[in-house]
């Protein structure tokens, strides 16, 4: 094994790793109240512009209708709202409501709790804690970027959420 293949392998262990152990310290889902899918697609919309049923099933990587059968549930719930496209084009947009804010919020103080659990055992220092930050985020922004890019690949099928 190369050494690029060995920094694949590391790296692709490390990142299951952390998911893992990200979802393991937030614990059950006790007190929050969105479905996982509304709480990922509202990360998601309100970090930015509202988006289309195309762009969204885009983003990740789900089929048009899994992302319609999510996004409707949403409206039904008052989660999100439809609104013309502020740029002229003829698909509607997406973005969360006030409500979906306030709900959002809620669910992830909740996560925070297991979040700061998780950063505590590392006994890292701020700073440390920081460089990861900025490291992961950059690494985030990235691959969002070449999502965003990429012309959706037939076949995608995993959920954002469910």
């Amino acid at each position: 094994m190369d050494e690029q293949e060995r920094r694949l392998n590391d790296f692709e262990r490390e990142m299951t790793l952390l998911s893992r152990h990200f979802i393991a310290s937030r614990g059950p889902r006790m007190g929050q109240t969105l479905e996982r899918s509304a709480y990922v697609l509202l990360t998601r919309l309100e970090t930015g512009e509202p988006l289309t049923l195309k762009e969204l099933a885009h983003t990740f990587h789900v089929g048009l209708s899994t992302i319609n059968r999510q996004v409707s549930a949403m409206l039904r719930k008052d989660l999100v709202e439809r609104i013309p496209d502020p740029d002229g084009g003829m698909a509607r947009k997406y973005r969360p409501t006030a409500l979906g804010l306030e709900r959002l919020r809620a669910d992830r103080a909740i996560g925070l709790e297991g979040t700061a659990r998780l950063i505590e055992t590392t006994e890292w220092t701020d700073e440390t804690t920081q460089h990861f930050l900025t490291l992961l985020s950059e690494l985030n922004q990235s691959i969002e970027g070449l999502v965003l890019a990429r012309p959706r690949q037939a076949g995608a099928a995993s959920d954002p959420g469910n």
